[in-house]
């Protein structure tokens, strides 16, 4: 049993960055922000950048150094639930219609930020490397964080302006699905290079991560027909065989030597997901762990995020991060749209969406921190870009004639895409 000297802290911080995320969430909501932007800026403003250089006894009181890992473990515990659910949700049907054109997309939004983003690494592996990290892991963990679209926050800021069922958000959405899924195949591969000693071991580490993909696909059927059982007796059996198993598979990918956080979406991924009870059960994990537990990561992000020290010098590499960023994803997706016979406005919507980056690049800038590949200056630049390219995702699309819903999907959006409205 956990002593009440202990305990008593972490009854304190946890309602404490809780209530604090949600009214940052609520606040930013106001101003046509989607919340995950003011739950960012509290897990922020939390952390050494505010609180801690203002109020440093105040910060102290409200998380002391013995609860931070409490803290980390159930932010973490949150982000496997997170990715699970992402796994789940992640749906590429979408490629099935007008596939030239979504595949150019996704393959335009990736390409070139990796392409910009190698460069841009190179260029300050002298700088912000951390001490140890050889330059290959370093140059490709950046190339990949450049090349993220937040396809949770994606979703909410299209449904937000009612467009999630129009064509344009079908499209972007099923762009958004192919783009995350390649990305986390890299983000693995890349995982698997920065913690194994030697490139046979990472190849070994990637092989087993395969691996496990494959074997999760041979036993879909079996783990289909455990849930139809499960879902004779009851949903509390289905949600206890999910959360097993992603645990499970989290588990397994932490020893093959990959972050845990992914054997949680691999899981996810290949689960019957139009299962009605396990529908149920994903929202069920959605409802109680991302809203009451989530938070307590991105307040885990903020107490690495240090602003007041980031060095006067290194500010001139966060803009350029900023400006590499927006033109690798952003031109990369409007460009792709525009050679598959979009008109300019399409394209450059397409490619606003597309650099809409949000909570999942704080989930992969979090495993990159964790693993000792970016330095903490560079792990605060990648999050203020993180930050940035999602909070101009609204306003952008108010610019460019989004404010009110538009005609639900058909010819008249169709025509649209193809500039002729």
């Amino acid at each position: 049993m956990l002593p009440s000297d202990a305990l008593l802290p972490v009854l304190l911080a946890v309602p404490a960055v809780m209530l604090a995320c949600h009214a940052g969430g609520w606040a930013i909501r106001r101003i046509g922000q989607p919340p995950v932007i003011g739950e960012i800026l509290v897990g922020i403003l939390l952390g050494p950048s505010l609180l801690g250089w203002v109020a440093p006894d105040l910060q102290h009181r409200l998380l002391p150094s013995s609860v931070l890992p409490v803290i980390s473990i159930l932010g973490n515990l949150a982000l496997l639930m997170f990715l699970f659910v992402i796994g789940a949700e992640l749906d590429l049907g979408g490629l099935r219609e007008n596939r030239r054109a979504v595949l150019g997309v996704s393959l335009g939004s990736m390409l070139l930020p990796l392409a910009l983003g190698s460069l841009l690494a190179l260029a300050m592996y002298p700088y912000l490397a951390p001490a140890g990290v050889h330059r290959l892991p370093f140059v490709l963990f950046v190339a990949v964080s450049m090349s993220i679209t937040a396809f949770p926050v994606l979703a909410r800021i299209l449904s937000d302006r009612n467009l999630e069922s129009t064509y344009l958000g079908t499209f972007v959405m099923a762009c958004a699905a192919a783009n995350d899924a390649a990305a986390w195949c890299l983000l693995t591969a890349v995982v698997a290079l920065c913690t194994a000693a030697t490139p046979l071991s990472a190849l070994a580490a990637a092989g087993l991560t395969l691996a496990l993909a494959v074997t999760l696909i041979v036993l879909r059927p079996a783990l289909h027909a455990l849930l139809r059982r499960a879902e004779q007796r009851s949903d509390d059996l289905v949600l206890v065989i999910l959360c097993a198993g992603l645990c499970l598979s989290a588990y397994v990918t932490d020893h093959i030597g990959i972050h845990p956080a992914l054997g949680a979406f691999l899981f996810g991924a290949t689960i019957p997901s139009k299962m009605a009870a396990v529908e149920r059960s994903t929202e069920r994990i959605r409802s109680v762990f991302v809203p009451i537990l989530l938070p307590l990561y991105f307040a885990d992000t903020g107490l690495h995020t240090d602003l007041h020290h980031l060095p006067a010098g290194q500010w001139g590499w966060a803009v350029l991060v900023l400006i590499v960023a927006i033109v690798g994803k952003w031109g990369g997706a409007a460009g792709a749209a525009r050679l598959t016979g979009g008109d300019w406005r399409w394209s450059a919507t397409v490619g606003t969406l597309m650099n809409c980056r949000g909570v999942t690049e704080l989930v992969v800038l979090g495993i990159g921190r964790q693993i000792g590949v970016i330095s903490p200056p560079l792990f605060t630049i990648l999050v203020l870009m993180a930050v940035l390219t999602t909070a101009a995702t609204a306003p952008a699309l108010t610019r460019l004639g989004y404010r009110s819903p538009v005609p639900a999907l058909g010819v008249a959006v169709r025509q649209e895409r193809l500039g002729d409205s």
